[in-house]
């Protein structure tokens, strides 16, 4: 019986090889099934020997032979039960066909669907999930595990995972130590999408050529690469950028590779080769292409440090940013940034990047596309902050230059690798954000300097309700200014400057340890770039929903007023008794009464009477007073609440902007409840 069953498995192996070796079925099934014809070939050639004992020894008797075939029907046995099994996972077979059944009618429906061929005709496969590459390898490798108490298997099956792994192998060596993939049958470990070419990576937001271009088949990964799969994985990768950064071939050549993955040398090899291409692109990011250069002349532009140089621009652009966004005129505020960046005495004036600096119009609110991207994401949640691509925001129709003016900036390849589209979106999240307060700081500062020079401001008035009035808006002015200048004090100084600190110094250390060889990799390298951007994003309250919808009140708050100064002055003028008749005060020099009746001729007579207007002035500043310090009270509320709960940092804030939540005697009572609209 045990002679009809070694027929039988011959007879099928002979098809399944003639099946296995079809092109389609890749180079790792071609090995294997050049593999088996060895053993199949030993198998006729012991056939031929027990032919030629049968013919010419009389005591070569049935036992004889039995005891002689022993060991290739085991043979057999095992090389017959593994193609059965590749056949299950080629959906070929049965699932529940039970491979050691003795039935011949299993056989038989074997060799039928092998010899008839049916979708197993060249050309009928493509619906067809064929087991090849890493899959044929895993499950050698667990039958090998499997049968590890038998010798004559381990032995068999040790040679079959030699000899079929040999072709991976090569395609294995080629991307560690060359960055290149020839894999026609797509059974190698890592796909290329080679339609994602590095020319796209100006315009994607989702980096796709680095998340994307190199992807790892994770159903199709040999169990000996489990373990090192994202070193494999990387190690090509950076061996690939580096090649495509101007043709540079930092290939290493090994001479004596390991060939098969029974090779003791197999996971050293992955180890060197994955060392060698981090350190090539480590040292070709941080030296070549200066990164640090390339971060500090990031933190001088987005981050306004210096200042001197946006303060210049400011100044020179402040009639364009006056305009509504849609009317602004951007060639002419990046003629006068360029102007300003190539002034004489300027730090950024050195910088030999300030030609990638380009000026935007963004008629989105910072404010709303910030709330937009954390509702969306979720970051509240523990979820990380992506910016939105394609997605409709409606913009400001009411916005200026100043409330949409953003900075972009061009960044080559390989270092938009690490400061890529979603970096450049959250440094101008950030540029905005510090924008806007020293926008604001200006405007209070001009306030001030009105209501130090303005007559009208400065002279003592002969009504008591006037100088208290005044005095209550010279108080909130100055509350305001401090507000404003002790968060921008913290969110660069105590948020932005520590953080930046932090990462120059992984920075140092990886440059300081090339001797020694990089620790760390191109990927931590960019993910401490996206963490440094979200820390400073989260400690200076951008990612929280409440915390942004308080600051936009207060804010608005603030610019409400600043931009009344006008207004109060008029009415301030028409509500003083001294101011309202034909003759001149005493404390009023010729000029000054000029001015004034000037003004009365330009905006006309009130029909109100000076109690009247007075009576306004004062309702309008209790509201003002008691919507800046009710809304500050629940942002330190809020800040006290965030301190315990997330980031301990908020507490300093908070004590910075008890300064600013000291009232006076005019506030009112603030209360308690929380807003409505949070």
């Amino acid at each position: 019986m045990s002679m009809l069953k070694m027929a039988t498995f011959y007879t099928a192996l002979e098809t399944f090889v003639d099946v296995q070796s079809r092109e389609e079925f890749g180079s790792v099934n071609h090995a294997l099934c050049a593999s088996i014809r060895k053993f199949l070939q030993d198998y006729l050639v012991l056939i031929a020997q027990l032919e030629t004992q049968f013919l010419t020894n009389d005591a070569f008797t049935l036992h004889v032979l039995n005891i002689h075939i022993i060991p290739t029907s085991h043979m057999m046995f095992q090389l017959y039960s593994l193609a059965h099994e590749l056949l299950k996972r080629n959906a070929l077979l049965d699932e529940e066909t039970d491979e050691s059944s003795d039935s011949a009618d299993d056989f038989d429906q074997i060799l039928e669907q092998l010899r008839d061929g049916g979708d197993l005709m060249p050309g009928n496969m493509t619906g067809k999930k064929i087991c090849k590459g890493g899959v044929v390898l895993g499950l050698i490798t667990k039958r090998l595990e499997t049968m590890s108490g038998d010798p004559a298997a381990r032995a068999l099956l040790t040679t079959l995972l030699r000899d079929s792994s040999r072709p991976y192998m090569v395609m294995l060596n080629e991307w560690l130590h060359h960055g290149s993939i020839n894999d026609p049958h797509g059974e190698f470990l890592i796909k290329e999408q080679k339609s994602l070419r590095r020319e796209r990576l100006e315009q994607d937001y989702t980096d796709e050529y680095w998340e994307r271009r190199y992807t790892i088949r994770d159903k199709e990964i040999p169990p000996q690469l489990v373990a090192a799969k994202d070193k494999v994985l990387l190690a090509g990768k950076y061996l690939n950028v580096v090649r495509e950064c101007g043709g540079v071939d930092v290939s290493s050549d090994v001479k004596d590779k390991p060939k098969s993955f029974d090779d003791n040398r197999f996971l050293e090899n992955v180890n060197n080769a994955y060392s060698h291409a981090n350190e090539s692109l480590m040292q070709l990011l941080l030296t070549t292409h200066a990164l640090p250069d390339r971060l500090r002349s990031l933190k001088h532009y987005f981050f306004l440090d210096p200042s001197d140089y946006f303060t210049h621009f400011l100044e020179l652009s402040t009639s364009e940013l006056r305009k509504p966004t849609q009317i602004v005129n951007i060639a002419k505020l990046q003629s006068l940034l360029d102007l300003v960046l190539r002034q004489p005495g300027s730090v950024v004036a050195l910088d030999p990047f300030k030609e990638d600096v380009k000026v935007q119009m963004n008629e989105i609110t910072l404010i709303k596309s910030l709330q937009r991207v954390v509702n969306i994401t979720g970051i509240e949640e523990g979820g990380s902050l992506q910016p939105l691509k394609d997605q409709p925001i409606e913009s400001d129709k009411k916005a200026n230059g100043f409330s949409s003016l953003q900075l972009d900036y061009a960044v080559p390849f390989p270092v938009s690798l690490v400061v890529s589209r979603k970096t450049i979106w959250r440094y101008q999240a950030l540029f905005r954000y510090l924008l806007s307060l020293r926008h604001l700081e200006s405007q209070l500062s001009t306030a001030w300097q009105v209501q130090t020079r303005g007559f009208v401001w400065c002279r003592r008035s002969s009504s008591k309700e006037i100088e208290l009035w005044k005095k209550r808006v010279w108080t909130l002015r100055a509350r305001m200014l401090i507000f404003v200048q002790q968060l921008l004090y913290f969110c660069t100084a105590e948020v932005i400057e520590p953080n930046w600190q932090s990462l120059m110094s992984r920075l140092k250390a990886k440059d300081n340890d090339t001797s020694k060889g990089f620790t760390r990799t191109v990927d931590e390298l960019m993910q401490d770039h996206v963490d440094f951007l979200d820390t400073c994003l989260k400690e200076c309250m951008l990612t929280n929903s409440k915390l942004l919808r308080v600051h936009s009140k207060l804010m608005n708050n603030c610019n409400m007023f600043t931009g009344s100064i006008d207004w109060m002055t008029r009415n301030l003028e028409r509500s003083d008794p001294d101011l309202q008749g034909t003759t001149k005060p005493r404390n009023m020099t010729d000029d000054q009464w000029k001015h004034l009746l000037a003004n009365r001729e330009k905006y006309g007579e009130s029909s109100k009477s000076p109690e009247e207007q007075l009576s306004m002035l004062m309702e309008t500043m209790k509201a003002w007073e008691y919507n800046f310090s009710r809304h500050l009270k629940i942002l330190l509320d809020a800040l006290n609440h965030y301190a315990a709960t997330e980031t301990i940092v908020l507490l300093s804030l908070c004590a910075r902007l008890s300064a600013a939540s000291q009232g006076t005697e005019h506030v009112g009572s603030i209360r308690n409840e929380d807003d409505s609209t949070l």
